[in-house]
């Protein structure tokens, strides 16, 4: 036991593979994910200020999408300026409480979008099934209350990841294969006993899925079985606009994660799973504001509006000069 705390105290810092060991793809990797990085920081901020500023998308559905904007912002920046750092990095090193912090936050950032997307179709479920009581369903105290319950959510999952992997022993290397810290590597690192980890891993991230998911699709059938019943080829045409870019998001972000966590052991590649999570951390949050932008209405008018009201501004500025 006590040669058991000796090695476990005798790591203080890790050291990362990264994504690639082939010299001549660092450089293209770095331009690439680099162009999509600030993409996701000028989009998701964008949208951020557009749904505070604009009084037209002050509704429960933008308030989530604002949410849901500073969760993928956060989200990938926990992760991706340390990669970006790491492709031209001679030693990749993390020290082991930053280690513990990025799975930590990690973990949070990414339960709470899952949680996000199943409230996001549940308000949809509202305004659709039940627009006349929508204001008074999804009151303000109602939305505050559901963020509050996805905040505690987050919060107790990335804990319990995070203290119950970062308890395990590190003896024999202290090299992860990966390109930031997550719970696979570590566990697949640690050269202690992991079954009980790979359990909680399992019971906490099914347990979320399993409820995100469950809620979206019991909220889509409701959904879907009122917008057959709509008499106006218009009024269904408006309802599947609304919900396509919702379920866009949903299906890119549940398949990503089920892929990830959930196929067989005999299938499990580290390198899958480098690829993967390049797509899970780096990607979505870049596609999810660009998906709502492009394909919501109301979006548009409001940039359009917000953008015509910069350039009255510019005008107005230069005639005073």
């Amino acid at each position: 036991m006590v040669m058991d705390k000796e090695n476990h105290s005798a790591i203080n810092e890790f050291i990362l593979l990264g994504i690639t060991d082939h010299p001549q793809m660092q450089l293209p990797l770095f331009v690439v994910f680099l162009f999509v990085y600030v993409i996701t920081v000028i989009c998701n901020l964008g949208m951020i200020v557009l749904i505070c500023a604009e009084s037209e998308l002050h509704n429960p559905m933008y308030f989530f999408l604002g949410n849901l904007s500073f969760i993928d912002l956060c989200y990938s920046s926990v992760i991706t300026p340390k990669m970006l750092a790491d492709l031209f990095a001679e030693s990749k090193k993390i020290s082991y409480n930053a280690c513990a912090v990025q799975l930590y936050l990690f973990s949070f950032f990414a339960d709470m979008e899952g949680i996000l997307l199943a409230v996001m179709a549940y308000d949809r479920y509202v305004a659709i099934c039940n627009p006349l009581l929508y204001t008074v369903i999804m009151s303000k105290k109602v939305c505050r209350h559901l963020m509050i319950a996805a905040y505690i959510i987050g919060t107790v999952d990335a804990i319990v990841h995070t203290t119950s992997t970062f308890q395990l022993i590190f003896c024999d290397s202290n090299v992860i294969n990966h390109f930031f810290c997550d719970v696979p590597p570590l566990l697949e690192l640690s050269c202690s006993d992991t079954s009980i980890n790979e359990i909680v891993m399992f019971i906490f991230i099914g347990y979320i899925e399993a409820g995100s998911i469950g809620m979206t699709l019991v909220s889509y059938v409701y959904i879907l079985n009122t917008i057959m019943r709509m008499h106006s080829a218009e009024s269904r045409r408006k309802a599947f606009s609304t919900c396509a870019s919702h379920l866009t998001v949903v299906g890119i972000y549940h398949g990503t994660v089920l892929f990830m966590y959930f196929r067989p052991s005999s299938s499990y590649s580290m390198e899958q799973d480098k690829w993967a999570s390049v797509f899970y951390i780096v990607i979505i949050p870049m596609l999810n504001p660009l998906i709502y932008s492009l394909r919501n209405k109301d979006v548009k008018q409001a940039l359009t509006k917000a953008l015509g009201n910069i350039g009255l501004l510019k005008r107005n500025d230069i005639a005073s000069k």
